[in-house]
């Protein structure tokens, strides 16, 4: 009981998003070694999580740190992983080097859903507002406004199998292959993103799954 007391006093004197990052990083680490189920992953989860998927922050699951996947998986060990908006923030370089270290730690078989905003999405205050220091406050560090061919080409490069389930093309159709939230929920997307209404496609992204065959 006093470790335990001990351990809530030291979590109460840290920020809610500090306290927030030590409970994900535990709860994954004792996941991992339990290794009873499926080790399914959110990258950059911030304050969202889904069910049946483990929640992580940047600050101990960094996509460009090998050493943080190196402490807690073992190469081949993951399901799948998951990420909403967050190759965006990356270079170019830096989204193919993290393509990588995801490649290297799913299983064979494995797949990480992934979703940024679309470069060839019709619409040109969509992309005033996605685009690299563009109108939405979230753009300040974005890096690349990608369309569905060169995100497509990223995961190939690094040994995925990519498989589009929602883009936009340059003639401006948009393309979509059904797809569960089950499987890893994308909320900026078709079906899920409250601000596509009246049959107008508002908000959309990019969105393939990226297998490791």
């Amino acid at each position: 009981m006093a470790r335990i007391a001990g351990w809530m006093a030291f979590l109460m004197k840290k920020p809610f998003r500090e306290v927030r990052s030590i409970l994900r990083y535990n709860k994954l680490r004792i996941r991992v070694r339990g290794n009873k189920s499926l080790i399914r992953i959110i990258i950059g989860a911030a304050r969202f999580g889904q069910k049946g998927w483990l929640a992580t922050d940047e600050n101990f699951l960094n996509l460009l740190r090998p050493f943080d996947w190196e402490r807690l998986f073992k190469p081949n060990a993951i399901d799948a992983l998951l990420a909403e908006h967050v190759w965006e923030h990356l270079s170019r370089g830096e989204g193919l080097k993290a393509a990588k270290i995801c490649f290297k730690y799913l299983k064979k078989g494995g797949y990480l859903r992934v979703a940024v905003p679309d470069g060839f999405h019709p619409e040109s205050e969509y992309v005033s507002y996605v685009k690299p220091g563009g109108n939405d406050p979230g753009c300040n560090d974005h890096e690349v406004l990608y369309n569905y061919l060169d995100f497509k080409n990223l995961f190939e490069k690094a040994g995925f199998k990519a498989e589009l389930l929602e883009y936009f093309d340059e003639n401006g159709k948009f393309h979509y292959q059904q797809w569960e939230k089950e499987d890893g929920m994308i909320k900026r997307s078709k079906r899920f993103d409250k601000r596509n209404k009246n049959g107008k496609l508002n908000y959309t992204s990019i969105i393939l799954d990226a297998v490791k065959s």
